[in-house]
């Protein structure tokens, strides 16, 4: 692999010229991205940069992009439009860097730089030419795919002896990550790329094959963040199911995933591990039963369903149908009645028909999910959905959307309703300003994506507090509870 380009000057850098250098980061998409914005944030701080609010002045605005979908891309480029008008220097890095390079750098001037993975090492370094004015040479995007052999038996080794970057693994001394906020549920990656094959999906090209991070890296980092005062980790991925399949023997294998879980879940500290990204046709019963059934561990499945019509999975070059998506349902509810389960569907792929929406929302009326997030169909560049054809118009996906939004948010809202009467644990995230109560989440609710637990009387307690409480009454997804008691904190440690 060729190295990255850097800056074209030989002028010294300013990295060893200032120490009074000031950085902001803007994170945008998904947790993966916020675990790479930290890893940054930890380089940029070693490096000899000041971390700083946008609004404080910073010398340099570091915008970490998404560039999964169209309208990701627009909220990234209007982020580095915004960050120009500041008047500091802006540079951009993360996916749409990435998978754009010099397409993006061409057709967005108002940013100083755009810098891809391969980048990360030397940020502090490439940050410095930028303010000195120096021009650093705009990524030149390649499938990452190639980076890595095809067996994944031969990656970690491949990827230490090439020098093959991949965000969010630079655990260590040389690159400590620094926390950009200091809320009581921290991200915590155990690997990064995929080695599926999605028709609509871009993802896998521009990162890469899929790695895993080693179990013990893992377990230290979260020990790390416990001692930071974090409550939950969240352990995110492309896809989590494999997870191990490159580690080799002593590592790899149907269980790799349920060993890390149960040493993350005893770290003084850590009272909820929670797993998200699983894949459906990799969802084995050991797995289901880990996540159900291990204490400290978070009843919760982020299951990748995307459709469940069989001719409709198949052209996504994906698994499974209805029936075997309910029987997956029915396991985890055997062992964990009142788990979570969320998904993504996307409606009016190509090729799609009114009896495939109608098989979907079979699927939904039956499983009974969470929470449901509904997206329509759009191309993305290089993907082999792109060339399919049987599009569906506009206005056609526009309906389809709209009909399964409101049935999902119907469901949904009944399966909060189910919960009225029973007690959950929460964690609380947030005070409410314009009222007494605070806002935490029960097991059965992940970060963002999912509803919310208000508490009533919520000025009694404080952020980072894990509270026992009643389900009284629901809006919506959400659940309003008052508090039974309030759990004791454990030590943060380390193993």
């Amino acid at each position: 692999m060729s190295s990255p380009t850097t800056s074209t000057s030989t002028t010294p850098s300013v990295s060893a010229a200032s120490a009074t250098r000031r950085v902001a980061m803007l994170t945008l998409g998904c947790a993966r991205n916020e675990v790479d914005s930290e890893e940054l944030a930890g380089r940029l701080a070693g490096g000899g940069w000041e971390l700083v609010d946008a609004e404080s002045t910073p010398d340099v605005i570091v915008v970490n992009t998404c560039g999964f979908v169209e309208s990701a891309k627009k909220d990234s480029v209007d982020t580095l439009l915004a960050a120009a008008d500041t008047g500091a220097k802006v540079v951009a890095v993360g996916c749409l860097a990435e998978r754009y390079g010099e397409e993006l750098a061409a057709s967005l001037p108002e940013a100083d730089a755009v810098l891809g993975f391969d980048h990360y090492p030397d940020l502090a370094e490439r940050l410095g030419d930028v303010v000195a004015g120096h021009a650093v040479a705009s990524h030149v995007p390649v499938d990452r795919r190639t980076l890595l052999p095809i067996s994944p038996a031969q990656r970690q080794d491949a990827r230490k002896d090439d020098d093959v970057t991949v965000p969010g693994h630079a655990w260590g001394p040389a690159a400590l990550r620094k926390r950009l906020d200091d809320g009581p549920v921290a991200s915590l990656k155990i690997a990064s790329g995929c080695d599926r094959r999605c028709s609509f999906c871009a993802i896998p090209s521009f990162r890469g094959s899929f790695v895993s991070r080693l179990p013990d890296e893992i377990v230290a980092e979260g020990a790390w963040l416990a001692a930071q005062g974090v409550r939950e980790l969240v352990l995110v991925s492309e896809n989590s199911t494999s997870y191990g399949k490159d580690l080799g023997r002593e590592h790899a294998g149907q269980g790799a995933l349920e060993a890390v879980l149960t040493r993350l879940a005893a770290i003084p500290g850590i009272d909820r591990v929670r797993v998200s990204y699983l894949q459906p046709a990799e969802t084995r019963p050991n797995l289901v039963r880990a996540i159900a059934t291990t204490s400290g561990v978070a009843d919760y499945f982020d299951m990748s369903f995307q459709h469940s019509s069989e001719p409709v999975l198949r052209r996504m070059r994906r698994f499974g149908n209805t029936e075997s998506f309910l029987g997956l349902v029915e396991q985890i509810r055997a062992l964990a009645p009142d788990a979570g389960i969320r998904s993504n569907v996307i409606v009016g792929f190509p090729g799609e028909t009114e009896a495939d929406v109608d098989e979907l929302a079979r699927f939904l009326t039956e499983a009974r999910l969470d929470a449901v997030g509904v997206f329509g169909y759009s191309d993305e560049d290089g993907t082999e959905a792109e060339g399919l054809d049987e599009k569906n118009d506009a206005d056609t996906i526009a309906a389809r959307v709209a009909r399964v939004s409101a049935l999902a948010e119907e469901l949904t809202a009944q399966r909060a309703e189910d919960r009225v009467g029973t007690e959950v644990v929460v964690l609380v995230e947030r005070e409410e300003t314009d009222d007494d109560d605070c806002v935490g989440r029960a097991a059965h609710q992940a970060p963002e994506v999912d509803g919310e637990c208000v508490v009533l009387d919520g000025e009694k307690y404080s952020v980072g507090d894990l509270l026992r409480a009643r389900v009284v009454d629901t809006e919506g997804v959400d659940l309003i509870v008052e508090v039974v008691e309030v759990l004791p904190r454990a030590t943060p440690g380390s193993q």
